[in-house]
């Protein structure tokens, strides 16, 4: 059973990752630099971090299974 549910965790965190890009790849695909990059890269990662923690909640995760998870799927999301 807890074999299933890290394949199955594996497989959601690598398919959220293929569907969207990185805030580095979006912020170098719009050419942003100085200030302007620093602005899109902290919203970027704050929406992360939000989208992550939503994720870590719907599958009911706790502990140090959801800091683990949401550490992972924030550093996934923003590419660095």
């Amino acid at each position: 059973m807890t074999k299933t549910l890290l394949a199955a965790l594996a497989l959601t965190c690598m398919t959220s990752f293929a569907q969207a890009q990185s805030c580095a790849v979006q912020a170098s695909d719009k050419k942003l630099a100085g200030a302007a990059k620093t602005s899109f890269l902290t919203k970027c990662e704050k929406d992360a971090t939000a989208a992550c923690d939503k994720q870590a909640a719907d599958k009911k995760l706790a502990g140090a299974a959801k800091t683990s998870f949401t550490k992972k799927c924030v550093t996934d999301s923003v590419g660095t």
